[in-house]
């Protein structure tokens, strides 16, 4: 324990152990320490600037303002008590998610003055929330959502009043919510669903006029919904599912766009009026009774979830069998109806059969004259016939006719403006959602985020995926359909890959199991496949520069796509390549630590690791300067290497699919590139069976 506790401080010193270095002097102490800093901080050397080291970034005058990490795994840094904030006051931005970092938040977080940006999602932290951090009145963004954080909220938060968006989700928080976070007057978005508090609502919620979004679902809060509800007229997303709540719904429901009260023990009437903006109502699991009305104007509703309860009105009736949703072009709507006294028949009453003999004959003249309109735009002007799918929504599907705005309303709309919901990962420079269009085909958009877009290397790496993958065609490499270069965001446009990543796969233990042996190993073949296209099919060649299991995405079918190509480079024969090394700690190559030229071989190295996580379940680690030495690692017996969690390959022909994966991998890692087999080779040598 001593020993890890030493080699933990030891390497932190370059961030975390400069209390007592003044403001001015802490760039040049971070720069001296480096060498300290290599064994945690991705490819650094002495001779490297700490603002170019990879997730920090500098302000022009060399101090740090953010650290990013994202999906690293920092559990054996130990506990975040062991880190001293004192030591970066200068820090606007600090960001460590999906990183397995322990402990509890310590109390020094509270020193960080500037902080406007902080994220710990997704990490094992435990212990209380920190008083101190009531002292970061500038934080406007807080997540801390999908820990195992434990106790109340302490009623000094209130005074965090810069606060925007805060996500304390998916912890073991409990007692009351404190009537003070109602102070938090800038609050867009609170979310502090799946927890454990209790008591009442808080009666003063309803001061938060600037509330857009409200997520308590999934607690044990008791009581009435307060009447002051009806004052936050901002309120669309409102999720109190799960409670005990009792009573009645106050406020104007037809404002809202989500709505979800299910299994609580509320009761009452309700009505809608329009506007009616409500796209997903869920209102199962209660004693609502009596009337049900107005329904009939909310046309956009998707999801309507009504069971269990005890509705009648003059728009229910007794027929469960009968659905009629309006307007009748809406295909895909879902309705659960079951469980009460009467269901929906007609979601709109019959219009009088006297407004149709006044109005048929305007619509069938206007749609005379639209067809006349269209049969002389195709004699016009045949080249240039767009469908009315197209005008309306642009072709997300071709990259050379793609527009800009028109693709950036379609998805701003299917993402609801990139609510978090639809967040399925964060990368090196933005998040990536899922987006499902209007024709119901579903593409994922990885989004640059504001922050990201001011800095120039994120611009850069942003502008440059688009850049190369534009040329890129091969069934193996992610298919980028188009971008939007916006001024309100910029993204771009992939085919969506429902399995995510390989490095998600293996580290679930139930999805590594059902990625069995010849699953991984063609995998690395389509890998293989698209390596030596981009190496040997492409002019210049193309190397990647950032191969890891991150980067290598998985379809429905469990095929191997490799993406993200915002560090890819192409290889200018006439110059000497020399570059700032980027990549992911672990799977870069080694010598780019003292030559910095890159070449396809730097990939070749990153291909053999990959190849070597993949059929091990884990990153090979210290393993890699074990089985470097080639000649003695060649036929060592798989037993000693293989996924544990597999059973041992006892079939002739899969064992012999593996062998050839495993040696083509040590061929890959060996630490002299010119002994490396190229791409091609490598691609050639796992398509022969039987060899």
């Amino acid at each position: 324990m001593q020993h890890t506790i030493t080699h933990l401080l030891l390497l932190l010193i370059p961030f975390f152990m400069l209390s007592e270095t003044t403001a001015n002097d802490f760039s040049t102490s971070l720069e001296a320490e480096a060498l300290l800093a290599t064994d945690w901080w991705p490819h650094v050397n002495a001779s490297q600037h700490h603002c170019n080291w990879p997730h920090v970034y500098c302000n022009e005058a060399g101090s740090v303002v953010s650290i990013n990490f994202f999906n690293y795994d920092l559990q054996y840094l130990g506990n975040m008590e062991s880190l001293n904030f004192a030591s970066i006051p200068n820090l606007e931005r600090f960001s460590i998610e999906y990183c397995k970092l322990e402990g509890s938040i310590p109390e020094q977080i509270g020193l960080l003055s500037n902080l406007t940006y902080l994220s710990l999602y997704g990490n094992l932290l435990t212990g209380n929330l920190p008083v101190s951090m009531a002292n970061l009145t500038g934080l406007r963004q807080l997540y801390l959502s999908k820990n195992q954080l434990s106790g109340p909220i302490p009623r000094s938060y209130g005074s965090m009043v810069s606060l925007k968006v805060l996500d304390l989700s998916t912890n073991q928080l409990n007692a009351s919510i404190p009537n003070e976070i109602s102070n938090l007057k800038n609050l867009l978005t609170l979310n502090l669903g799946n927890n454990s508090f209790d008591g009442p609502f808080p009666s003063n919620f309803g001061s938060l006029s600037r509330l857009k979004t409200l997520n308590l679902g999934m607690n044990s809060i008791s009581g009435r919904i307060p009447l002051e509800m009806a004052n936050m007229t901002s309120l669309q997303r409102l999720d109190l599912n799960h409670n005990n709540l009792v009573g009645l719904i106050y406020g104007s429901l037809s404002r809202l766009s989500y709505l979800d009260v299910s299994s609580n023990q509320l009761s009452g009437n309700l009505s809608f009026q329009e506007p009616c903006k409500l796209q997903h109502l869920d209102i199962s699991m209660n004693r609502l009774t009596g009337a049900f009305t107005g329904l009939h104007v909310c046309s956009d509703l998707k999801y309507l979830d009504l069971k269990s309860n005890n509705f009648v009105g003059e728009e229910l009736n007794n027929n469960l069998t009968t659905i009629t949703p309006s307007p009748s072009s809406v295909q895909d709507r879902e309705f659960g109806l079951s469980s009460n006294t009467t269901s929906i028949e007609h979601m709109r009453r019959k219009k009088p059969v006297h407004l149709l003999a006044i109005f048929l004959p305007i619509i069938l003249g206007l749609c005379f004259l639209f067809l006349v309109y269209v049969c002389y735009k195709k004699h016009d002007d045949k080249e240039n016939k767009i469908q009315p799918e197209t005008l309306k929504h642009g072709n997300v599907y071709s990259i050379l006719n793609f527009d800009g705005t028109i693709a950036y309303e379609d998805f701003i709309a299917a993402t609801e403006d990139f609510d978090l919901k639809y967040c399925i990962g964060t990368g090196g420079y933005g998040s990536v959602y899922q987006a499902k269009l209007f024709n119901g085909k579903i593409f994922a958009l990885k989004k640059l985020h504001r922050f990201e877009a001011d800095q120039p290397a994120f611009d850069k790496s942003f502008k440059n995926e688009i850049y190369v993958l534009t040329n890129l065609r091969h069934k193996n490499i992610v298919k980028l359909y188009g971008f939007c270069l916006h001024k309100k965001c910029n993204f771009l446009v992939y085919d969506y890959m429902e399995n995510g990543s390989l490095f998600c796969a293996l580290s679930d233990s139930e999805s590594a199991v059902d990625m069995g042996w010849m699953k991984r190993v063609n995998i690395i073949k389509d890998v293989a496949h698209a390596l030596a296209y981009m190496h040997h099919d492409c002019s210049p060649p193309i190397v990647h520069r950032d191969i890891s299991t991150n980067n290598i995405l998985l379809n429905s079918e469990m095929e191997g796509f490799v993406g993200d190509f915002g560090a890819a480079r192409l290889l200018d024969p006439d110059s000497s390549n020399q570059t700032v090394i980027v990549g992911t700690l672990g799977y870069i190559a080694p010598e780019l630590a003292y030559n910095m030229i890159v070449t396809e071989k730097c990939d070749v190295y990153s291909f053999g690791v990959v190849a070597l996580e993949t059929i091990v379940g884990k990153h090979p680690g210290d393993m890699l300067s074990l089985l470097n030495n080639y000649s003695n690692s060649h036929g060592k017996a798989l037993d000693n290497i293989l996924d544990k969690r597999l059973p041992y390959p006892t079939d002739g022909s899969t064992k012999k699919e593996i062998m050839r994966v495993y040696n083509a991998a040590l061929a890959c890692i060996l630490t002299d590139p010119k002994c490396r087999p190229t791409m091609r080779n490598v691609s050639q040598e796992l398509l022969c069976r039987g060899h």
